[in-house]
């Protein structure tokens, strides 16, 4: 369900932290709902691409008749870009933090943004736990997990993981914020994995064994799973998507936890090795244009 879009709508305020593809996906979805958007990203070239995928985005919600052209500039005006944490206002209503799955990297941007004192940070973490991320903070009762997925602004979940201290005011909040996008929730524990992360991971891994055995061509493993199963994407193609990087982190952390059905095959590993990360590099156990399209065309999850 795509929220109702009007320059009337009381304007909530988000920040986005990393423009990437999950933050760019992130800050267009609340601007879509009539949020005013700040993101915070060092890089020139991200801000760019950001901009570069909003104005995109925008243009093909037009295209489809999901946005007038009225709607599609007060989206775009809806959003502003910083440089850092550090530079955004005080006392916002939500903060997200999108950037990579690296717990120094997420808890140093976790203590900035415990500075602005918003009411309600969000983490959209796959794998890290919760709990681990809220001992930087002087208030971890406001950290709540939120697990969005790619492409945000189609695929209609967000997970959301409850640590121990997340307060109940902090998971109503997201849950009525998840509702302003039109978002679906489903509130799953801080356990290693989480929901979505465990299910995906173990078919990517087993579709990646199946390869290595030689028992089909990643064309025809994917056409598997979406013919017979109505996957709307095959795990190998879907891997690439993600990236063949994270998928071996995600698996070497929950390997250390879960055990060894999460141990990653000796082929994601060399294609890692090899530099071969999928859609990012160009080549995976797919062949990919570089730099891969602003706005996916495929169905995804990350």
């Amino acid at each position: 369900m795509t929220p109702s879009f009007s320059a009337k709508t009381m304007r909530q305020t988000v920040a986005v932290i990393g423009a990437g593809t999950m933050g760019a996906g992130i800050a267009y979805v609340f601007a879509r709902a009539g949020w005013l958007v700040t993101v915070a990203e060092p890089s020139l070239a991200q801000r760019t691409r950001l901009l570069e995928t909003l104005s995109s985005a925008s243009a093909d919600g037009v295209r489809r008749g999901k946005l007038t052209e009225a709607q599609s500039e007060i989206l775009l005006a809806s959003v502003s870009l910083v440089r850092s944490a550090r530079e955004l206002p005080g006392g916002l209503d939500l903060v997200i933090e999108s950037v990579p799955e690296n717990l120094s990297l997420k808890r140093d941007v976790l203590r900035e943004l415990d500075e602005r004192a918003p009411t309600l940070i969000g983490s959209n973490t796959s794998g890290l736990s919760i709990d681990t991320l809220a001992e930087c903070l002087t208030d971890p009762t406001r950290l709540i997990g939120m697990h969005f997925f790619n492409p945000v602004w189609s695929l209609p979940l967000i997970e959301l993981i409850v640590g121990r201290q997340t307060s109940v005011a902090a998971l109503e909040a997201a849950r009525r914020h998840a509702d302003s996008i039109g978002k679906q929730t489903i509130v799953v524990r801080n356990l290693p994995g989480f929901a979505t992360s465990r299910l995906d991971l173990i078919a990517s891994l087993e579709a990646m064994r199946m390869l290595e055995d030689g028992v089909a061509s990643a064309e025809d493993i994917d056409r598997a799973a979406v013919l017979a199963y109505r996957h709307p994407i095959g795990p190998l193609r879907l891997s690439d998507i993600v990236g063949l990087d994270v998928r071996l982190d995600i698996a070497r952390h929950l390997r250390t936890s879960l055990g060894e059905r999460y141990a990653p095959p000796r082929l994601l590993e060399e294609k890692v090795a090899r530099g071969e990360l999928g859609q990012k590099s160009g080549k995976g156990f797919y062949d990919w244009p570089v730099p891969p399209p602003s706005l996916p065309s495929a169905t995804a999850k990350s």
